[in-house]
């Protein structure tokens, strides 16, 4: 009887995504947590490097976070099995969490790695090949300690060559630093990355193309929320950790997170250039009615919080008071969930300079 009900849970849930709009609400948010896959990506990028305290996670803070994992409950599993998991729609466990690296500076070997592999617990560097060091250095690390940290089960991803804003870059530039980069994994390593993480988490229509068309089979960006089997696989969420967002409390905030279960995205475009509206119209839609959507409050990195319009049972548009600024702006909608958890839904927008 168990299995009846949840098959037709699923097919209702798939039903609602499938027609958008026009669907009635009748499956809420509660539900698809059971019947789909969800995870939570964190990534970090410094470790006990006080100098760059926006980069940086402190070294007590990581202890705590490792803990925390390794203590919590939490299904800690390498990305490219995440990542294959959601693409397969195979049902994950609840809180299953993804540990990643951005930019494979020394502290990752030095600091960063002795403690994972202690704990026993899986992660994945993602590589700007072009700032890699020739030789042992303060630092970014060597392609030997690369392969050292390969062999011995590491994951390693796909980061550019020169870690270039992507999305001010002209088509032929985006397409030749994903395939050098391709090249030299190829050549120091012996394989072909599938994952990539855009530098910054900048992207745009154009570069993501680029990215689907290069062969990744997903591309990460720096916006916070969790992820779903229905996400766009080509401008994937993760939560950033650094000294002032590396806290214990913040970290089980992120770790816990649940999916709003947005689609149909609007713009499709995150980068704000010549001819997309700045203000951006952005909107989405979300299964369950207005009973789901009642709680929920998002905030832009730039504007604070933002007013929002219901338009039918399913759609949310968000409304920005004035034009984002030149460079990287965010919104993150949230709202509570049951079990004292949040669902999280985040967008990056990047805006050219004049």
């Amino acid at each position: 009887m168990i299995g009846i009900t949840l098959r037709k849970l699923a097919l209702a849930a798939w039903s609602i995504i499938a027609l958008g709009a026009a669907a009635p609400a009748v499956v809420g948010a509660q539900d698809l947590d059971v019947m789909r896959s969800h995870a939570v990506v964190v990534m970090y990028h410094r470790f006990g490097e006080a100098e760059y305290p926006s980069t940086n996670i402190r070294l007590e803070q990581f202890d705590a976070h490792i803990k925390e994992l390794t203590g919590g409950g939490y299904n800690v599993i390498a990305l490219d099995e995440l990542v294959a998991a959601l693409r397969e729609k195979r049902k994950l466990p609840d809180r299953t969490v993804a540990i990643t690296v951005d930019d494979a500076f020394t502290s990752v070997y030095r600091e960063a790695w002795p403690r994972l592999k202690a704990a026993k617990l899986p992660f994945t560097v993602f590589v700007a090949t072009g700032q890699i060091a020739a030789q042992p250095n303060d630092k970014y690390m060597t392609w030997n300690q690369i392969r050292e940290m390969h062999k011995a089960g590491v994951g390693f991803a796909h980061h550019s060559v020169t870690h270039a804003h992507l999305a001010d870059q002209g088509a032929a530039r985006v397409r030749d630093e994903l395939a050098r980069a391709t090249a030299a994994f190829e050549k120091e390593l012996g394989f072909r990355p599938k994952i990539h993480a855009y530098p910054y988490g900048e992207a745009s229509a154009a570069v993501i193309a680029a990215a689907r068309e290069a062969g990744f089979a997903a591309a990460f960006g720096q916006h916070s929320g969790a992820l779903h089997d229905g996400s766009n696989f080509y401008y994937l969420p993760r939560f950033a950790l650094n000294e002032a967002f590396g806290t214990i409390e913040r970290f089980k905030l992120v770790a816990n997170a649940l999916p709003v279960y947005a689609t149909d995205i609007s713009p499709a475009d995150p980068f704000l250039g010549k001819g997309q509206p700045n203000p951006p119209a952005f909107g989405f839609s979300i299964p369950g009615g207005l009973p789901y959507k009642q709680r929920l409050a998002c905030y832009s990195s730039q504007h604070g919080k933002l007013s929002l319009l219901n338009l039918g049972d399913l759609r949310i548009e968000v409304r920005l008071p004035k034009a984002f600024n030149p460079g990287r702006g965010r919104i993150n909608c949230t709202m509570p969930a049951k079990g004292k958890r949040w669902r999280w839904f985040g967008y990056q927008f990047h805006t050219p300079k004049p």
